[in-house]
């Protein structure tokens, strides 16, 4: 009997991609239960799911977007947030603000939103998770941006720390919990207002 021809790289046959996709999407979610986001590996997910690390590439091409597919993420914040940095440093919190608070009005992305926080300031394994997905993805990508701007990155994630907390505040008091008058206050006002605090955070001023 001649031996089975050898498993060819690259692009799966068409009839295998909804599986092998989703293989991998099952095996990141045991991985990032297991070992938390920072810890987990695009390497170490493509192991468990039994298929080389060029597919898991092939499919998902970070590995943010890996985890958005593995819990069912139906908006990716970090691209709402990454949308933002491309404004000038002084222009950088109206940017963050107005992109960030604008996906927020949307009654598609509302809902999404809510559950995440709520499910961030649990203390599930869940909630632990999104944590450190926000802080890898979204933190770090903020104190990034101001890193390029010559600023020191412990000082840049102190900065993106604080605009992390000015927004989850703003969106948990008005979307979450519904305090008023912030819960009805017109978006523009709202926008004009915390923008300047986060300009604050970016700039490091006291």
């Amino acid at each position: 009997m001649s031996d089975p021809a050898p498993r060819r790289r690259g692009r799966p046959p068409k009839s295998s991609r909804g599986d092998a996709r989703e293989a991998i999407a099952k095996a990141a979610a045991s991985e990032f239960a297991e070992r938390g986001y920072d810890a987990a590996s695009m390497r170490g997910i493509a192991r468990r799911a039994g298929v080389d690390p060029s597919l898991v590439h092939h499919y998902f091409d970070s590995k943010a977007a890996l985890f958005a597919e593995a819990v069912r993420l139906p908006v990716r914040p970090d691209r709402i947030v990454r949308r933002a940095l491309d404004a000038p440093l002084n222009r950088l919190g109206e940017s963050i603000v107005t992109t960030v608070l604008t996906a927020w009005e949307n009654p598609k992305v509302r809902p999404i939103g809510i559950t995440l926080l709520k499910t961030a300031i649990g203390g599930s394994g869940a909630g632990g998770l999104l944590r450190q997905f926000m802080v890898r993805e979204l933190g770090r990508a903020i104190a990034g941006r101001l890193e390029t701007e010559g600023i020191d990155p412990a000082e840049a994630d102190l900065r993106a720390t604080l605009v992390m907390s000015q927004m989850a505040g703003v969106l948990i008091v008005r979307h979450v919990i519904g305090i008023e008058p912030l819960a009805s206050e017109p978006i523009a006002e709202v926008i004009a207002r915390v923008s300047v605090s986060v300009q604050g955070h970016l700039d490091g001023r006291l």
